[in-house]
């Protein structure tokens, strides 16, 4: 009996009644080498939208090509959205090669297309560094997990080897330490009455016992006392390690507040230039008030102006008027009203990233990196 295996990430009845993906799905597997979450996300222009939020996190995307059908704009619109949220590895999966006889001509054919196109997008600051080509039918399993001998001349791994064995290149953001409060611990207890502790995420790089920090934006210096890590002493904690901070001097700091090395400040500023990806049914209105929220911290803040828009079949600028429409992808210049630290996206995914909330629904309208 046949498989339909897009059962297995389709799981709305709507995309199985319509055979396209709607929303994203997350799966979870993994083999002897890896862990794997696979973020099977939407193409259609539609659910842009969902693309660019399921592919914010994601390391390496795999752009499925119908060997039928070759580059289509649906595959120029994942590249774009993969390129701007600066995934560093494309694999193309050139698939249903079944169905075109398993041809090497139509396989070179698609990889030059797709290369003559992605140039753009590798030459980009934050872009695409590394493109890989397989050619599968997943329907049959050739090239998925073992090599097919339906296609002998190509001589590159199968996918599941492929994913196994391929180095992800570290994202920059281990080359800063960024760390913001989530939460002020201050029990007032008789046995913890001094008691005063910072809690978080470090989002990235290292901090050590004895560091010297700088707690923004207030711009206050002072120094790491002591680092628990599940309510014991470390002398250091890594990235993507919840701890509490406690500080040597008292700082008046609250929930939103970074900590980071005196070393490496990020820029902490009112107003900032970033690409955004409009998510709201309703069309952006001139001057609306919005909240942005970064992480754990949270502003009222206004788009000052829309420069321009991104055409995701393209990749070309458009001037803009002034708009932004469901699944819109802009650049803008937002001004804040407390100052916000930040990084470039480019140089640390956790800083540079943020949402856009409507003050007054509380709904999320849109996604941003800055630039």
């Amino acid at each position: 009996t046949d498989i339909d295996l897009a059962l297995l990430t389709d799981g709305l009845r709507a995309e199985r009644e319509q055979g396209i993906t709607i929303d994203v799905a997350y799966k979870y597997f993994s083999t002897d080498k890896r862990k794997f979450i696979i973020a099977d996300t939407p193409g259609h222009v539609q659910y842009t939208r969902n693309m660019f939020t399921g592919a914010s996190n994601a390391t390496l995307a795999i752009i499925l090509v119908d060997a039928r059908n070759g580059i289509t704009d649906q595959t120029k619109r994942h590249s774009i959205i993969s390129a701007l949220l600066g995934m560093p590895h494309v694999l193309v999966c050139i698939n249903k090669m079944d169905l075109v006889d398993y041809s090497e001509e139509k396989f070179k054919q698609i990889k030059k297309d797709y290369l003559d196109f992605a140039q753009q997008l590798i030459s980009m600051a934050i872009g695409i560094k590394d493109i890989s080509f397989i050619p599968t039918s997943a329907l049959v399993g050739d090239n998925v997990v073992t090599t097919s001998d339906k296609m002998k001349w190509y001589n590159g791994k199968p996918l599941l080897e492929f994913l196994e064995t391929i180095e992800i290149a570290e994202v920059k953001q281990k080359d800063v330490s960024r760390f913001q409060v989530q939460y002020v611990i201050r029990p007032q207890t008789d046995d913890l009455h001094d008691y005063r502790g910072f809690a978080g995420k470090v989002m990235s790089g290292t901090y050590k016992k004895g560091q010297k920090v700088t707690v923004l934006p207030s711009g206050i210096e002072t120094t790491i006392d002591k680092i628990e890590v599940n309510q014991q002493e470390v002398e250091l904690a890594e990235t993507n390690t919840p701890v509490v901070l406690h500080l040597k001097d008292d700082v008046d700091i609250s929930r939103g507040n970074s900590i980071v090395p005196t070393e490496q400040l990020p820029k902490t500023e009112k107003e900032l230039t970033a690409t955004i990806c409009w998510m709201d049914n309703a069309a952006y209105i001139p001057g609306q008030k919005i909240l942005l929220q970064q992480n754990s911290f949270r502003t009222k803040a206004v788009v000052k102006e829309v420069i321009g828009k991104v055409d995701i079949h393209s990749f070309k600028a458009l001037e803009s008027e002034g708009t932004m429409k469901l699944n819109d992808i802009c650049k803008v210049l937002i001004k804040t009203a407390e100052p916000i630290s930040f990084d470039s996206y480019a140089d640390n995914r956790s800083s540079g990233a943020f949402i856009l909330i409507n003050e007054n629904s509380n709904n999320t309208i849109a996604a941003g990196t800055i630039d």
